[in-house]
């Protein structure tokens, strides 16, 4: 009996490494040929974990491109790696990726399923994007036999929006994360000091700039508290911080910046706290590693963050783009003391191991693969 054939169409290689590999491992459990189509880049080391997958460079993809004869040369390459390599099904990943490889599965006519990661850029600001990215997919819906959503509040606006038939969508619980690998850390430190720290891409849509104004007011009061900051500067992003900005926090000693670090976890294990303002998320895979790793968290009341948090038990959220609501939390969680912070982010590991799993996510996802 032949292999059944998949392939998984992302954006960028360093999405299959950070989010896919799960998925990948179900699917060669399962018996699948996998081929990964990406653009390279220096995650192509997750090879190393799996020799028997192929991967298959793209060389038209632009995340940010808006050039629409860029956007056609990327259809016709799909278009004819599909034909090539005739997989029984294409699962995509992120905006273009669903947009122009759901065309490209159409005129190869092989079957296709979609998953939204988040809404992103397009979907936050108002705009020409915005209009243009909301009629792509209206228009290619009817080419996947599923769309997959990462949390309920993106699945009901797509259907409420008419951007898809509410047959076609079902939400999963994100990309998960191994709770095997993100393990809980005391750090068992007896210094009074509380640290606070955001990791993630430095954009505005992030609520970073959120971060650090709650931090200039904390600072201003309270001595033993520090702010850290993971993550690199995203050039190619329209909500991106400026490096003249970023170099201004720094100056001022509002936050220590670590830079981007490619295992967070020593960063975690030494925080008190995580904390995310996002403005919008699919579901924000650095909460789920905070939480595994039995760290409290504050977070947004908004699409993907939301779902990530027991209030008051595992952790706090806070109002989207409130500067003082998020300076209440902070004080919050400063105040409430080592002791009842550990308990916080027990309850989050438990929640992780429960919900997030990435063996119970990638069981999930198969399964709608499977059957569609």
């Amino acid at each position: 009996m032949s292999k059944k054939r998949i392939a998984i169409v992302a954006n960028t290689t360093w999405n299959i490494y950070n989010f896919r590999l799960n998925i990948i491992r179900k699917l060669l459990d399962e018996n699948y040929e996998v081929f990964v189509i990406a653009p390279l880049d220096e995650y192509i080391e997750y090879k190393e974990k799996f020799p028997g997958v192929k991967h298959i460079p793209l060389k038209n993809l632009n995340r940010n491109n808006t050039n629409p004869l860029k956007d056609l040369q990327l259809i016709m390459e799909l278009k004819r790696i599909y034909n090539e390599i005739r997989p029984d099904v294409i699962l995509h990943y992120t905006h273009k990726p669903n947009i122009y490889g759901g065309i490209a599965a159409k005129l190869n006519k092989i079957k296709s399923i979609a998953v939204v990661t988040g809404l992103g850029y397009a979907f936050i600001h108002k705009g020409w994007l915005n209009t243009f990215t909301k009629k792509l997919y209206s228009l290619v819906g009817k080419y996947h036999s599923k769309i997959i959503f990462e949390n309920q509040d993106d699945l009901k606006y797509f259907i409420e929006e008419k951007l898809i038939r509410a047959d076609k969508g079902i939400a999963i619980k994100g990309c998960g994360v191994d709770t095997a690998i993100y393990l809980p850390y005391l750090n068992g430190k007896k210094e009074e000091k509380v640290y606070f720290t955001f990791l993630g891409r430095l954009l505005y849509d992030k609520g970073i700039v959120e971060f650090v104004e709650a931090a200039r007011q904390i600072k201003s009061e309270i001595k033993d508290v520090e702010f850290w900051v993971l993550g690199e500067l995203d050039a190619e992003n329209p909500s991106r911080v400026e490096k003249k900005e970023l170099l201004g926090w720094i100056e001022d000693g509002i936050i220590v910046y670590q830079g981007f670090q490619k295992d967070v976890r020593p960063y975690i294990a030494k925080s008190d706290c995580i904390v995310l303002p996002s403005y919008r998320e699919g579901m924000p895979r650095i909460i789920l590693e905070a939480m595994s790793m039995a760290k409290p968290v504050i977070t947004t009341r908004t699409a993907g963050c939301r779902e990530t948090v027991i209030e008051n038990i595992s952790g706090y959220l806070v109002n989207v783009e409130d500067v003082e609501d998020l300076v209440k939390a902070m004080k919050e969680m400063i105040n409430i003391g080592n002791e009842k912070r550990v308990e916080m982010g027990k309850a989050g590991r438990e929640l992780a191991i429960k919900e997030f799993n990435s063996e119970k996510i990638a069981q999930a996802l198969f399964e709608i693969i499977a059957v569609n």
